[in-house]
């Protein structure tokens, strides 16, 4: 039987009730901050629930998420000059706990993923070893670069018209059909409202129909654990998320257990560098008129000057690991009017320094986040969170794409001892394999896996 066309009918959008009781479901919620440390790096949050509740629904038996946990607040001495060794990570079999001659086997567990938080929607069916049987992607970026920028109405109408045609590709190209499934695993936030609005409804019309299992998803959870789908890489590992919505620096534990160290307390690095994009109409540069902002910037900066110019790094006083964009983007503002007054050309006119600019403002994207990784680094090998044979830096999330700012971060990790890592470009942008993967490692930990999918609510974080 063919999946269900979406149709019109709202899921219960905005916050999810406050905690109840334990026993209730507990997702993993990237929220809170980095506080300062005196005389530290890094500090972690107060003592607070890196976890968030659903209500009314029952939980398969497992392990829980457990709570987002402060980490000691010593005060760190700098790094000696010496390089420590750059060591390989502990490797581990994917399919752990599941070696030696079963008396019964069974066959692997079989997820469908569906993305729909922002502007691509995405399907997937993953097996547990971690092999992709099908996928399929549709995306919206030619719509919006001719709109200059994401329209929430817009993105929700192109999904509701692609994503039954895209869930059907990927379980056409899998080969499997809806009774096959384990579970159905979903994108529920952060993300658009109405973009993550046709996902859900979608997704629990399957479930109804098919009584099966469903996983909501943290979107960012599921780019941290997707290097664990490309590489064996064991728990605890430092991650950094980069992408247009978010800049997180947090130790990934455990499936759902996440060590905030640190956040962008503004925008996003991947929101800046689409700003500057539009400030610099690149989409009427003849190099990029078909390619999307923070595309542009880097396309361009290739054989730019980024030396012409020079920004100040934000957050120098702060003793902490978040991260700010704003100020930033109001400097290479500031440059364009000044270099626009010069040429005496009007905004939307295109400077001939422009690759210059583009230059300078992924240089100093790159610097700021450079320097508050190697920040979080420190306090994490001060206090032992990691230790020093498998200490390893994961970057994921669309701007880990930028070859640029994936080449400063490797160096960065060479340079202190740490093991680097980071999904293929493909799978760093958003797509259904991901969320999948997160389906299937929340399926093999046993937590978070709804039977009752009563009063489960998608939690937005609508774009500035």
């Amino acid at each position: 039987m063919a999946p269900p066309p979406p149709n019109s009918g709202n899921v219960t959008s905005g916050v999810c009730p406050a905690p109840r009781p334990a026993g209730r479901l507990r997702l993993g919620l990237w929220s809170g901050g980095g506080r300062a440390a005196p005389g530290g790096y890094c500090a972690a949050p107060p003592l607070q629930a890196f976890t968030h509740q659903v209500s009314g629904s029952r939980t398969a038996q497992g392990t829980r998420g457990a709570p987002f946990q402060a980490s000691p607040r010593a005060q760190l001495l700098p790094m000696g000059s010496t390089a420590l060794r750059f060591l390989q990570p502990v490797r581990h079999s994917m399919a752990a706990g599941l070696s030696g001659p079963p008396r019964h086997v069974r066959p692997p567990r079989l997820v469908l993923g569906i993305e729909t938080s922002c502007d691509d929607t995405g399907a997937a069916v993953l097996d547990e070893a971690g092999t992709v049987l099908g996928e399929a992607l549709q995306s919206q970026k030619e719509v919006h670069l001719k709109a200059g920028g994401i329209i929430p109405h817009v993105a929700q109408q192109l999904h509701r018209e692609s994503i039954q045609q895209v869930v059907k590709e990927a379980l056409s190209a899998s080969g499997v059909s809806v009774n096959e499934l384990a579970a159905i695993a979903t994108t529920v936030k952060p993300g658009l409202a109405l973009s993550l609005e046709v996902g859900l409804q979608y997704s629990l019309q399957l479930v109804d129909r098919y009584q099966k299992p469903f996983i909501p998803i943290h979107h960012m959870e599921a780019h941290a654990l997707t290097i664990r789908l490309t590489e064996q890489v064991e728990f605890p590992f430092l991650v950094l998320l980069l992408s247009g919505g978010h800049c997180i620096l947090a130790v990934a534990r455990g499936v759902s257990d996440f060590l905030l160290l640190g956040q962008s307390i503004d925008i996003a690095p991947g929101d800046m560098l689409d700003k500057v994009a539009r400030r610099l109409s690149l989409v009427k540069h003849p190099e990029c008129h078909s390619m999307a902002g923070g595309k542009a910037i880097e396309h361009l900066a290739q054989t730019g000057d980024w030396q012409q110019y020079t920004f100040r790094l934000p957050m120098q006083q702060y003793r902490n690991c978040d991260f700010s964009f704003s100020g930033l983007q109001s400097l290479v503002n500031k440059a364009i009017l000044q270099k626009e007054k010069e040429e005496g050309i009007q905004e939307g006119e295109i400077l001939s320094c422009v690759k210059d600019i583009a230059a300078a403002a992924q240089h100093v994207v790159a610097a700021h986040i450079i320097q508050r990784t190697h920040r979080a680094m420190l306090f994490c090998m001060k206090n032992s969170i990691l230790l020093p044979n498998t200490a390893t830096l994961v970057v994921s999330g669309g701007v880990a794409s930028n070859q640029y700012i994936r080449k400063g971060l490797q160096t960065l990790a060479n340079a202190n001892g740490f093991a680097f890592l980071s999904p293929p470009p493909r799978l760093c942008t958003d797509n259904g394999v991901m969320i999948a993967w997160n389906g299937i490692e929340r399926l093999r930990a046993g937590c978070g896996i709804l039977y009752s999918t009563d009063g489960i609510r998608y939690e937005p974080k609508d774009l500035p």
